[in-house]
């Protein structure tokens, strides 16, 4: 990890980039030092090969209590088509696209705007005490990261009405019951089930890796017959890969395939 004092703590393992919220006294809330921070760091990922997978957490047992309210008078200044810097920029947006897998490694909090980050990521691991919401209605807003769209993609319109509406709490167990968590694991250790994960998945072929993750988001944005052609085009360009070839090789040579994503 970098300086103890850094906004977002970043740490390589292999081919994993774990980025940590290094804000425990505030929760973790996100200021702008955060997002952009964490901005940079995707950027940077996203054009490094090495870089197969990221898990997100945060610092102090605690994921993200959500937005740091003492920026909302910059945000509130903002057109809606000016300068979103204050809101993020396109943070939230770039993490739902993201051609890699992102986990998100939960432990306590994950409000507001870190229940939206957990929602962009493509797979959440909880500890069992962890507590998602987005109370935004309690403080006159409303959720401005995706949190409206998202929360109504992974557990269906009643339950995220009734969460959007009230600003309730879900439990980390409930939450995995709605299918906003994949797996609950015993508190303090969603860090290293996540990476764990994580380096399951860096194992496989990266290019087929990349084009399942696409080729599943169409899902969500696509009616099943244009789903159906994207995850053939998709298939098509794995089968023709130098990667397919390999792990096709490996297999009936009984060795552990050596990937390189081509």
């Amino acid at each position: 990890m970098n300086p103890d004092n850094a906004p977002l703590r970043t740490a390589r393992d292999s081919h994993l980039l774990i980025l940590e919220i290094n804000r425990p006294k505030a929760r973790n809330s996100l200021n702008e030092a955060v997002l952009t921070a964490l901005n940079t760091e995707l950027v940077a990922a996203r054009h490094d090969d090495e870089i197969r997978a990221i898990v997100l957490t945060g610092a102090g047992g605690i994921f993200c209590a959500g937005a740091d309210i003492t920026n909302f008078d910059a945000i509130r200044d903002q057109s809606l088509l000016g300068d979103r810097a204050a809101l993020g920029g396109t943070i939230w947006a770039d993490l739902g696209r993201f051609p890699k897998p992102v986990l998100a490694a939960v432990e306590g909090l994950a409000l507001g705007g870190g229940c939206e980050l957990a929602l962009a990521c493509d797979i959440v691991i909880a500890g069992e005490s962890a507590k998602f919401g987005v109370p935004e209605v309690k403080l006159g807003v409303i959720p401005g990261g995706g949190g409206t769209q998202r929360l109504i993609q992974a557990v269906g319109k009643s339950k995220a009405m009734a969460l959007l509406l009230t600003g309730d709490f879900l439990s980390a167990q409930r939450a995995c019951a709605a299918g906003i968590v994949a797996e609950t694991v015993p508190d303090g250790t969603a860090l290293e089930a996540a990476v764990a994960m994580a380096q399951r998945i860096a194992a496989n072929s990266p290019l087929a890796v990349e084009l399942a993750k696409d080729a599943a988001l169409q899902a969500l944005e696509t009616s099943l017959a244009q789903g159906l052609e994207h995850e053939k085009r998709n298939f098509h360009v794995a089968i023709h890969s130098a990667d397919s070839r390999e792990g096709q090789a490996a297999f009936l040579a009984k060795r552990a395939p050596e990937f390189t994503g081509k």
